[in-house]
């Protein structure tokens, strides 16, 4: 659990057509570039991730494996809710056991399936959550507090509007002075008529340009923290 709070920020959200998932990219130092925070395990579905980078990609790679086998034999996409519930079970497994440790790495999973779109959140002890929108990590009480604020506007959204949300949320999670930038953030869309979508780099650019005329991109606010008294020590998140 500790290892997910040092993790850097991520956010996810969802409307009634659309799941968003945000996050924040980490570098270890200058000379680095900054790691991938999400993943996308199918068409429909796709994953944010806070703690261990290692143990995230050996999550990853089992997922896709299950979607790829339900795919080959059902020729359906696989149902998210049964996806998560079987993560949760491989967490908690490993709780129990002197063999393996327990996985270091919160997951957020952003979906869109016959049921509509979802959003659940899963932790190292096996348990899971489907949420109208959450936020794990570091400094994350701040987008917590964002999200909680506006949810109730959330399941109305058009897409952009959703994006626009998930970094506006984010911005609270920038440790100090610092800004969101297009190096340092990346957000990703699944929802209705839309396959997975990771967006980053220039093709962020346009929303934090968007984020500025409005006044979002202020950096992260120490008042609204309330369990980050100091900078994390920076993992391999």
């Amino acid at each position: 659990m500790e290892s997910v709070k040092q993790g850097s920020a991520c956010i996810a959200l969802r409307s009634t057509t659309h799941s968003v998932i945000g996050a924040l990219k980490r570098s270890v130092s200058e000379l680095s570039a900054h790691q991938q925070k999400i993943l996308e395990i199918d068409d429909h579905l796709g994953i944010g991730i806070a703690g261990l980078t290692a143990d995230a990609r050996t999550l990853a790679k089992w997922m896709r494996n299950e979607c790829l086998n339900h795919k080959y034999v059902y020729g359906t996409a696989l149902p998210s809710g049964r996806l998560v519930t079987d993560l949760a079970d491989r967490h908690q497994r490993t709780t129990q056991s002197y063999v393996r440790r327990p996985y270091g790495v919160g997951l957020l999973v952003a979906s869109f399936d016959k049921n509509g779109p979802h959003v659940y959140q899963t932790c190292p002890s096996g348990n899971v959550y489907e949420c109208y929108a959450t936020a794990i990590g570091a400094r994350s009480q701040s987008g917590r507090t964002y999200l909680e604020k506006h949810c109730e506007s959330f399941e109305e959204c058009e897409k952009d509007d959703l994006i626009m949300h998930a970094l506006k949320a984010l911005v609270g999670c920038v440790s100090g002075d610092g800004e969101l930038t297009r190096e340092n953030g990346s957000v990703a869309i699944v929802g209705k008529d839309q396959k997975f979508t990771l967006i980053e780099g220039e093709e962020l650019q346009p929303y934090l340009d968007r984020l500025e005329l409005e006044g979002g991109n202020n950096g992260g606010n120490a008042d609204e923290e309330e369990d980050d008294d100091g900078e994390a020590e920076e993992m391999e998140t």
